[in-house]
This record gives C-alpha cells, sequence and structure tokens, in this order.
C-alpha cells in the first residue's frame, strides 16, 4: 500500500478535471491508498469495491453516515443495521416498486416531464440541464411527498448544500456550515407539515409513510424528516446528473442515439451503461468493522474506506473497453441493472442497495422518452462539448442542444 501516490490527489484540480486517468493508475499500480486528507483508504477495483457494498461476511458497516449524513439529514435509514434497518426499509420500500410505483408515482413522473418540455418544445433550444433536469427529479418528490412545487427553489437550494456538504472532501467550514444549517430549515419546514398530514391523511407518499407500520413499529416525526431530506437529495443530485448524462452520452456517440431513437426498448441499456461508464455518484464510504485484505494490503478495523464506483465500473478485469461507451455491450446485464443483483456498482449493492433504483429507471426511461418525441432531430449546440463536473458526484453542468421547434 502506499502512501505517497503516484496519482493526482482525489482533491486536486488535475483529478476533478478528468478522474478516469488517474483511475486507471490507481486500479493497476495503487488499489489501496491512505489518502491522508480525508482519513481514509481508497480501493478503486471492481472486485474490492464489489465486496465492501456486498458485505457477505459483516466486514463493513455504515457508520461513517454518522459524521457524513446525520448533521445535514439527521438519522437515516442507512445508519442502521439488522432488524432496525429491516423494519424502516420495509416501511418505505413499497412506494418505490410495483403496484404503488406504477399506478400512483407514473402519471406523476409523466406529467412532472411533459410540464417542463412544455416550457421549450417550440423554441428550438434548451440547455436540458437547467431547463430539465434539475427540476425534475425534485418536482416528482415534491409531488409524491404532495408538497407544494413552488417551494422548488428552497428544495434546489436544500439539497444542493446537502450534496455540497457529503463531498465536502477538504472540510471547507463554509460548506459545512451552509449544510448544517440546511438540516435545521428542512426541519422547520418539514415538522408541522408531517404533523399535519398524520391528522389528515392522503394518498400521498407523506401520508404512507405516516401511516406505515410494521412488526408494531412505526415511523416517528424525526425518521419520517430524515427520510424525505434524503430522499430530496439522493434522488434529486442523482437523478438529474443520471439524465444529464444519458443524454450527453448519447449525443456524444450519434449512432447509438439513432438507435436508441429508433427502438425505446433500448434506453434501459443505455441508462445501465450510462450508470457504468460516468456515474452520477463517484464515491461511497463504509467502515471497517474487522481488519481486512483487500488488494494491494490490509485495511485496519474501524477506518473509513473510500470506494471509487468510478473507477470499479472501468475495471479492465470486469468489463471489456471499459472506457468505451457502448450500450450494446454484452458484459453489462440490463435485466437486473435495477436491482440488488446488478453488476454495475452505481446504486451500491446488498442491503444497502439504493431503494430509489427503480424510481429512476422510471424518471430517466420517461425523460429520455419525451425528450426524444419533442427533439427529433435532437442535436449538441455548435461548438458545445458537454464537460463534466464534480469529484463526489459529476455530471455535465450544462447540456445546451438545438432542435427543430416541435408544437406536439
Amino acid at each position: 500500500m502506499s502512501a505517497a501516490p503516484l496519482v493526482p490527489d482525489i482533491l486536486s484540480p488535475e483529478f476533478a478535471m478528468d478522474p478516469y486517468p488517474a483511475y486507471a493508475v490507481m486500479r493497476e499500480k495503487e488499489p489501496l491508498i491512505w489518502h491522508e486528507a480525508t482519513q481514509s483508504y481508497i480501493i478503486s477495483r471492481y472486485q474490492d469495491v464489489e465486496r465492501v457494498f456486498k458485505d457477505r461476511n459483516a466486514e463493513f458497516t455504515t457508520d461513517n453516515y454518522n459524521w457524513q449524513l446525520e448533521p445535514v439529514h439527521g438519522k437515516t435509514i442507512l445508519q442502521l443495521s439488522g432488524r432496525e434497518h429491516a423494519v424502516r426499509r420495509a416501511l418505505v420500500a413499497p412506494a418505490f416498486r410495483g403496484s404503488d410505483l406504477q399506478e400512483k408515482f407514473m402519471p406523476v413522473i409523466e406529467r412532472n416531464s411533459r410540464e417542463l418540455i412544455d416550457a421549450f418544445r417550440h423554441s428550438g433550444s434548451a440547455d436540458i440541464v437547467a431547463d430539465y433536469a434539475t427540476r425534475f427529479p425534485v418536482n416528482v418528490i415534491a409531488d409524491m411527498l404532495g408538497l407544494d412545487k413552488a417551494d422548488h427553489t428552497r428544495f434546489h437550494g436544500w439539497y444542493t448544500a446537502v450534496i455540497a456538504f457529503l463531498g465536502n472532501l477538504s472540510g471547507d467550514p463554509d460548506v459545512t456550515a451552509a449544510g448544517e444549517r440546511t438540516r435545521v430549515e428542512f426541519a422547520e419546514y418539514m415538522i408541522p407539515i408531517i404533523r399535519e398530514r398524520r391528522d389528515n391523511l392522503g394518498d400521498d407518499l407523506l401520508s404512507s409513510l405516516c401511516a406505515a407500520e410494521v412488526d408494531g413499529v412505526r415511523m416517528s416525526d424525526e425518521d419520517i424528516k430524515a427520510f424525505c431530506s434524503l430522499l430530496l437529495a439522493a434522488g434529486g443530485e442523482t437523478t438529474d446528473k443520471a439524465i444529464a448524462s444519458i443524454l450527453a452520452n448519447l449525443l456524444l456517440h450519434p449512432e447509438q442515439l439513432a438507435a436508441v431513437r429508433a427502438d425505446r426498448s433500448l434506453i434501459s441499456a443505455a441508462f445501465a451503461e450510462t450508470l457504468r461508464y460516468t456515474p452520477p455518484v463517484h464515491m461511497i464510504m463504509r467502515q471497517s468493522a474487522t481488519e481486512v485484505e483487500v488488494s494491494g494490503g490490509t485495511i485496519p478495523a474501524g477506518a473509513t474506506v473510500t470506494c471509487l464506483i468510478g473507477a470499479a465500473n472501468r475495471d479492465e478485469q470486469r468489463y471489456r473497453e471499459p472506457d468505451r461507451f457502448d450500450i450494446f455491450r454484452d458484459d453489462l446485464t440490463t435485466t437486473s441493472a435495477f436491482s440488488a443483483a446488478a453488476d454495475h456498482l452505481a446504486f451500491a449493492l446488498g442491503r444497502h442497495f439504493c431503494v430509489g433504483a427503480l424510481l429512476a429507471k422510471a424518471e430517466v426511461e420517461t425523460g429520455v422518452n419525451q425528450l426524444l418525441d419533442a427533439m427529433p432531430d435532437l442535436r449538441l449546440a455548435d461548438g458545445f462539448d458537454p464537460v463534466e463536473q464534480g469529484v463526489f458526484t459529476r455530471g455535465p453542468q450544462s447540456l445546451p442542444v438545438r432542435f427543430t421547434p416541435n408544437a406536439g
């Protein structure tokens, strides 16, 4: 294991500009790095990251979220384990799969997407990030919870502050303070709404959370508030980056865009490949419960482990030509890409597999379908090259496109 790496530091501007060459060097030469600034062990190979997430031998915990998430969200389901985690997950999971997702929330998803597209479909130009991707998932979550979409700007401000807090690897005190302030502001906003909803249950997700009971356990106001906070941040930031990234990847590969346009069933393959090739979340942390042997050395018990999803998803030991975007690749299984059996790592794996994966899939597939319908000759604005930004979460900051205005 190396403490003086051959690669640019993960906090350096050089790394932020393009982490993929650094990831390749890490995987090959330095699969385990002690990183002083974040006080964590960095792992980058697919087999090691997969092992941490699946955690079949109870070698890892999510205790790191006590300091990473709790200051901004309060105590969330991600920090729980064992029966406590299983019960809480059973309370929230039904809303994100099966009939609830299809019957209750697909109409919400379709309507929100259409409303945003209606604002620019006649204009012949749009910025997919500013006009659509940053708004769509947050509007959907607000609608699902039965919150007022007029508060969109506040929601967006809150989740941006939360994600900045999570990605504040260098410990900027202003970013920390803004994240902690969000927890207070969001509680002041949400708790009165939760109490009012308990007295007047509707058919929205917030009412379902208020009424849900498993094994005699119900969620407290604080539980529900923390989950809503997590849902806004995790469901907002990640899906917005995923939508921007899938469109950027397709626009940069016109022959694959043409294939998707002709056969919309390929959208899920394009989404799965986007999650592998340019995942919205590039790193997730865990904590070691015991001493663990990984490629390159030993991680001691009680250490923070930074799992580089962005590196593992491009491991040449796992994928052929991993630096090539290819929606037709046969070493990525689309059918399981949105379940805990996924063979990419963008949603994590195991018992903490992203509870919102199917919601994200529904949003991305609906969004891409509707955008392609509205913009038959969609193309990048002249001379524009979509550049990813971010270290912890990553995606295009802007995606200006041109198309023939559509009256549809």
